[in-house]
């Protein structure tokens, strides 16, 4: 192996996962949402962000839409 090498001939590409990266995101959970993934993913041996964020993707793959039913106030 050398002792120095000369990089400065290297050409830069693109790198071909960037596309794939996930986004830094914050959120605002309630405390009993983030308990609950956090057991589950303590049951399934994942880190409980990767389970919301498997959720969520499901959530996109079987078109799932949110109902909102809000109370209403009299």
């Amino acid at each position: 192996m050398k002792a120095e090498y000369d990089l400065s001939k290297l050409k830069s590409r693109k790198n071909p996962y960037a596309s794939k990266l996930k986004k830094p995101v914050t959120m605002r959970l309630s405390e009993d949402v983030v308990e609950y993934f956090k057991g589950m993913a303590d049951e399934a041996g994942v880190p409980y962000q990767s389970l919301i964020n498997l959720y969520l993707r499901d959530c996109i793959a079987n078109s799932r839409k949110v109902k909102i039913n809000w109370p209403q106030t009299v």
